[in-house]
């Protein structure tokens, strides 16, 4: 297979029965429990083996951006109230302080 050319190499799939599409992809993203890693300008070929779906992707370039911890809105409308502030200001008190309610809220109130 290796030094075959791309013809001769579709050829020899479709009489396996492998079926290959390109996909005109603009970018792969993979979810993981740490975040995501993300594909910009990948290539991506499917295949179709006898109802297997596969996808080949073979990416230039890799970025990896960790998990965003998400913080309930609950606790935001709670340190807004008690801090007096918009929620927008909340949010971010309760992000710098790695979701810890009181610490947001003392932060806020300049405790």
């Amino acid at each position: 297979m290796y030094g075959m050319n791309p013809a001769q190499m579709k050829q020899m799939m479709k009489q396996l029965g492998i079926k290959t599409t390109e996909i005109d992809a603009t970018k792969v993203i993979i979810e993981t429990p740490n975040g995501r890693i993300v594909l910009p300008s990948p290539q991506v070929v499917h295949m179709d083996m006898k109802g297997q779906q596969m996808f080949q992707v073979i990416a230039g370039e890799v970025k990896e951006e960790p998990k965003e911890k998400e913080i309930p809105e609950e606790d935001i409308k709670m340190v807004a109230e008690q801090a007096e502030v918009s929620e927008e200001e909340a949010k971010k008190a309760l992000e710098e302080n790695d979701g810890d309610i009181a610490e947001a809220i003392m932060s806020l109130k300049g405790e």
